[in-house]
C-alpha cells in the first residue's frame, strides 16, 4: 500500500476539505461501475478508498502521521526491546542456543526464531523459497440508505455476493459514493489464505424535502404571510421530527435560518446544520381584507 497522501495526490498539511475533494474525484473515475474492463481501475478505487479509510478519519490521520499505523492501518512494528543490549537487558543468543543446541552451530538460527514466534514461524512459510498463501478476492456490494437512516446510524442487514448475511452500522461522516472497507468479508483464501475484503459503496437515495451539502441539511419552509408580516413561531421539519423555530417580522421569501445540529452525523461526534429558507404562502381562498389592504397601499404608493 502507497502512502495514502500519495494515493489521494494531496499534501501532508491538507484540509479535511481538499482530501475529501480528492477522494471524491479518485472515486468518481476509478468506480468499476465505469471501469468494467479496467483491473487496473478497480485496483485503484480499492486503493482510493484505502487511502481515504486513514486520511479521512482524523484520529487515524494523526496515527498515521505519527507512524503509529502503516498505509493499511495496521500498528506498525516498532522491533523487540533488548536487541543488542537495548532497554530490558539485553536478548541472549547465545546462550539459548547453547541450552537449545549445545553450541552456536546446528541450524541455531531457526531454533532461535522458532522460540521467538513459535512453530508458525517454521510451519508458516517464513523462510526463503517459501511460498505466501494465496488472499481470497475482494467483493463489491452496494448499499442503498435513506437520511433518516443515516442521521439515526442504523444498523441494516447486508447481503454479500459471497451468500454471506452482515450487519453494519453506517458511519459518522459516510459521504454518498464512499466505499468502505469491511476486511475479511470477501471471498475464501483457502485453507492457508486470508479472506479478502469487501468494498461497500454507499448510496444516498434523493430526499424529498432535503439537499445534502457534506454533513449540513438544506430545507424550504412554508410561512404563512401573517407571520411573515408580524413574526411568530413555526414548524420546521428535520430528519428526527418537526422541531419550531420563531422567526421575526417582515421576513422576506428566501431568507435562510440555521438550525444548528439538526444535519447529519460528523466523524468527530458533532452534527451537522440544518438550513432552512423561508417561501412565504398567501391563502389558497380569496381574501376580502387582504385584498382591499392590498388596493389601498398600492393607491397610496401611487399618489
Amino acid at each position: 500500500m502507497r502512502n495514502p497522501y500519495d494515493v489521494l495526490g494531496v499534501a501532508k498539511g491538507a484540509s479535511e476539505a481538499e482530501i475529501k475533494k480528492a477522494y471524491r474525484k479518485l472515486a468518481k473515475d476509478f468506480h468499476p461501475d465505469r471501469n468494467k474492463n479496467d483491473v487496473k481501475a478497480k485496483d485503484r478505487f480499492a486503493e482510493a478508498n484505502s487511502a481515504y479509510e486513514i486520511l479521512g478519519d482524523a484520529e487515524k490521520r494523526k496515527q498515521f502521521d505519527r507512524g503509529e499505523i502503516d498505509a493499511e492501518g495496521k500498528p506498525r512494528a516498532t522491533g523487540f526491546e533488548g536487541f543488542g543490549g537495548g532497554r530490558g537487558g539485553g536478548f541472549d543468543f547465545e546462550n539459548m542456543a547453547r541450552g537449545r543446541q549445545g553450541g552456536m552451530g546446528g541450524g541455531m538460527g531457526e531454533d532461535i526464531f522458532s522460540h521467538i514466534f513459535g512453530e508458525a514461524f517454521r510451519a508458516g512459510g517464513a523462510g526463503p523459497g517459501a511460498r505466501q498463501a494465496a488472499k481470497g478476492d475482494d467483493v463489491a456490494a452496494e448499499l442503498s440508505v435513506t437520511l433518516e437512516q443515516v442521521a439515526s446510524e442504523e444498523k441494516l442487514r447486508l447481503y454479500l455476493p459471497t451468500g454471506r448475511e452482515v450487519d453494519v452500522v453506517i458511519p459518522r461522516g459516510v459521504v454518498d459514493g464512499q466505499t468502505i472497507r469491511l476486511r475479511g468479508l470477501g471471498q475464501s483464501g483457502g485453507p492457508r489464505g486470508e479472506a479478502g475484503d469487501a468494498l461497500l459503496t454507499i448510496k444516498l437515495r434523493p430526499h424529498p424535502g432535503f439537499t445534502v451539502e457534506g454533513a449540513d441539511l438544506r430545507t424550504t419552509v412554508e410561512v404563512p404571510l401573517e407571520d411573515a408580516v408580524l413574526g411568530g413561531t413555526i414548524r420546521v421539519p428535520t430528519l428526527t421530527g418537526a422541531v419550531e423555530m420563531k422567526i421575526p417580522a417582515m421576513t422576506s421569501s428566501g431568507r435562510t435560518f440555521r438550525l444548528r445540529g439538526k444535519g447529519l452525523p460528523k466523524k468527530d461526534g458533532t452534527q451537522g446544520d440544518l438550513f432552512a429558507t423561508t417561501a412565504i404562502v398567501l391563502p389558497r381562498d380569496e381574501d376580502a381584507a387582504l385584498m382591499e389592504f392590498a388596493r389601498g397601499r398600492r393607491a397610496a404608493k401611487a399618489a
